[in-house]
């Protein structure tokens, strides 16, 4: 089965490159909880302080990837206390 064609609300196109941007619609934005409350969720290395911390990414405009971080962060912590929220304009 096939996405659906999203529905392209702004296109702006690069003259030079002819890449163009599309601002598209979406129906929410779906982010990682952990016990009802939002996060942020970052990578640090233990032994050494070089690059320095990475923080990565708890929301995003596709849900699929919200449900995926949240399984693997369950299973990694051995919980079941991070869910996805949809997020939208009330």
């Amino acid at each position: 089965m096939s996405r659906p064609k999203p529905e392209v609300l702004l296109e702006a196109v690069n003259k030079h490159t002819y890449k163009a941007e599309q601002v598209l619609v979406s129906d929410g934005i779906y982010s990682v909880f952990y016990q009802g409350n939002p996060i942020n969720l970052r990578i640090v290395h233990t032994l050494v302080n070089y690059p320095g911390p990475k923080y990565k990414k708890v929301s995003f405009s596709n849900s699929g990837h919200a449900f995926n971080l949240a399984e693997r962060l369950n299973k990694l912590f051995q919980t079941t206390d991070f869910v996805v929220v949809k997020l939208t304009h009330a």
